[in-house]
């Protein structure tokens, strides 16, 4: 496809959104509902046709060289089908917030002012391997009464065709627009650009991917973006924490997944507990292959252990800043809570951090002080996930704090709008 062709075949899409728009923001619940459904039990019912396209996604990303990061995030598994139709479900199941009124007040001079939640139009979603997204982001739009225009990943292109196939039988059975959700069909990359470009007739972009695309699609976008660049999270074992808890914790929010945002990247321990946590939780993570970047004093403990010395490696200054998406993390004892709080606040990318502790005190602390998008007190960070928050799916997880701030369902694609109520009332 020619630049020219690829001009008017984005513009298309954006005027076929557009139009689609309007009939999605006066569609009924019932209908967003009907969809939502009938797109869970199609999920459940193609996996023979799901599968083949899926595995050749795999196959020609693995045949390309792709990290194996990326290539496990490809996978549409059988959990990971039912995880997104679960995800259907669970929004369907949910109260339809638009055109709810919050916040009505009556004013001196006679009239009420309040606020309706109204869809936001048209968002571009553009995102890399995951095809899980597709659903994601279908389900979301047809939930908040928008209109998408989606651009996944070329590696993942015979998925997506395969999944926004069954996105359209599914607002056609509900009697929506069919252009409600489209997926641009093209791998040919000024797509991107064009999309990015186009706010006649998008609203919004969300990029969802590595921190090239995103930091391109912020620079170059015409549209607001809603974003968010790395997932530095970390934990921080407490003074008062009960060790075994932190153990799991730890654990879980390093080595449950590695590639996934919301994977614990640092592991901060305040030094009254670090000569007796720190031993235990390298023997979990030696079985388990994970590379530990120690400061001076965690290197000290573990090195006068039976820990696997390979395993243990001097931190660098970049290493607190570090996404690995791997198996590796970051290690540094700190003197208590102020200084975990200081360190979070430097190095973190605000994403999802978390602490384990006994204290209500420095609980209260670490939530209020901590600035990320997501903070936790004695949780994995791998909970934050639009799912395991309960918003039934999530968009992606913004760091931004303008308009929407973690994981992004339902209201994070509406905006407010004021509404007055008089009868007959003029300003004098």
């Amino acid at each position: 496809m020619n630049a020219l062709n690829v001009d008017e075949y984005m513009q298309g899409l954006g005027a076929q959104a557009k139009a689609a728009s309007a009939g999605m923001a006066r569609a009924s619940a019932a209908m967003k509902n009907t969809a939502l459904k009938a797109l869970a039990r199609r999920l459940r019912a193609s996996t023979d046709l799901i599968a083949p396209a899926n595995a050749r996604d795999v196959e020609r990303a693995a045949a390309a060289g792709l990290s194996a990061p990326m290539v496990d995030r490809l996978k549409l598994t059988p959990k990971a089908l039912e995880t997104v139709a679960l995800g259907c479900e669970q929004l369907a199941a949910m109260p339809d917030v638009i055109g709810e009124v919050i916040g009505m007040r009556q004013q001196p001079s006679g009239i009420r002012v309040g606020q309706m939640r109204v869809p936001i139009g048209v968002f571009g979603m553009i995102y890399e391997s995951r095809p899980n997204v597709t659903i994601e982001a279908a389900s979301l739009a047809i939930k908040s009464g928008n209109a998408a225009i989606l651009r996944g990943g070329s590696e993942a292109i015979e998925s997506n065709k395969v999944l926004a196939g069954l996105v359209t039988e599914s607002l056609a059975e509900a009697g929506l627009p069919l252009e409600a959700v489209q997926l641009v069909q093209t791998t040919d990359r000024d797509a991107v650009g064009r999309l990015i470009a186009m706010p006649q007739f998008v609203d919004v972009i969300i990029p969802r991917g590595g921190k090239g695309l995103i930091e391109r699609i912020s620079r170059e976008a015409k549209v607001p973006v809603i974003k968010h660049l790395d997932g530095n999270c970390h934990v921080y074992v407490d003074d008062m924490a009960d060790l075994d808890m932190a153990l799991g914790i730890v654990d879980n929010a390093k080595t449950q997944k590695y590639s996934p945002c919301n994977a614990a990247e640092g592991l901060l321990v305040a030094s009254s507990m670090a000569e007796v946590f720190l031993p235990e939780i390298a023997a979990i993570f030696a079985s388990k292959g994970v590379e530990m970047r120690c400061d001076r004093e965690a290197a000290r403990i573990l090195r006068s252990g039976p820990t696997d010395a390979a395993l243990i490696v001097d931190a660098v200054e970049s290493d607190w800043s570090e996404e690995y998406l791997a198996a590796v993390i970051s290690i540094k004892v700190v003197d208590g809570i102020d200084a975990a709080i200081e360190h979070i606040n430097r190095y973190s990318s605000h994403h999802t951090d978390a602490i384990v502790t006994r204290d209500h005190q420095h609980a209260q602390r670490f939530l209020r002080e901590v600035d990320s998008a997501s903070v936790m007190v004695n949780a994995s960070t791998r909970f934050a996930d639009g799912f395991e928050f309960g918003l039934g799916a999530e968009i992606g997880i913004s760091t931004d704090k303008f308009h929407a701030r973690g994981p992004v369902g339902i209201e994070g694609l509406t905006s407010l709008k004021y509404v007055v109520l008089g009868q007959g009332e003029i300003r004098t």
